[in-house]
Parts: structure tokens; C-alpha cells; sequence
């Protein structure tokens, strides 16, 4: 029922359990959850290499007291933290919503929309 698949089959497992032991009227919105999650954690986690210039834009972006906060700690400590990853994703015309859609089906994706 989960179209979108964790990387980690662990994760699938613990997950399809999960849907199988609910009553049948709960699973589609679950499946929905997952594949969702499931498809931003694989968004989240594609390899970019972002460089000092994306961090300076970066910040130039921010509010004053988050920009200072992510200046003291730096470019190397910044490269992890997914609004930076996700700018740099966004920049390079890797668009989350687009990510998502393509891994779940815009039909899916759609129900899912629905939801919200």
C-alpha cells in the first residue's frame, strides 16, 4: 500500500506492519503519510555539494538573529541543516513539491494534497 519506499528495509517492514494491523478505512491516509515522508526523507537525503557562495546567499536570506546564529557557527556546521540543504537543492532547480510528485504519482500526491 506504501508506494513510496524507505531506503531502509527495516523502515518498510516496521512501516507495512503498521498499515496491515489497521482497520481498513485508516490505511489509505497512512499509506498516504508514509509515502510522503518517505519521499521528503529521500529528498532530503539526495548528495549535493553546497559551497561557501550558497551559504553567503543563504544568509543573506535569513532573519538578523538566525542569520547571526548561523554565521558563528559557521559554513561547515550550516551544511547539514536542511533549510540550508534545501535552499541549495531549490537553487540548483531540485524543487521538493516536484521531487515528491514524481515519486509518488501526481495522482497520489494529490490525495495526499487533499488531506491538508
Amino acid at each position: 500500500m506504501i508506494n513510496v519506499k524507505h531506503p531502509l528495509e527495516r523502515l518498510n517492514i516496521e512501516q507495512e506492519n503498521f498499515i496491515n494491523n489497521l482497520p481498513d478505512k485508516d490505511k489509505e491516509y497512512h499509506s498516504l503519510l508514509f509515502s510522503y515522508g518517505n519521499a521528503s526523507y529521500l529528498y532530503y537525503n539526495l548528495s549535493i555539494q553546497p559551497t561557501f557562495e550558497d551559504y553567503t546567499e543563504w544568509l543573506e536570506g535569513l532573519q538578523e538573529n538566525i542569520r547571526k546564529d548561523m554565521h558563528s557557527k559557521g559554513f561547515e556546521a550550516c551544511k547539514n541543516i536542511l533549510s540550508f540543504t534545501r535552499y541549495v537543492r531549490e537553487k540548483r532547480d531540485i524543487h521538493m513539491e516536484d521531487f515528491i510528485i514524481e515519486k509518488m504519482g501526481i495522482v497520489e500526491y494529490g490525495k495526499y494534497k487533499e488531506l491538508f
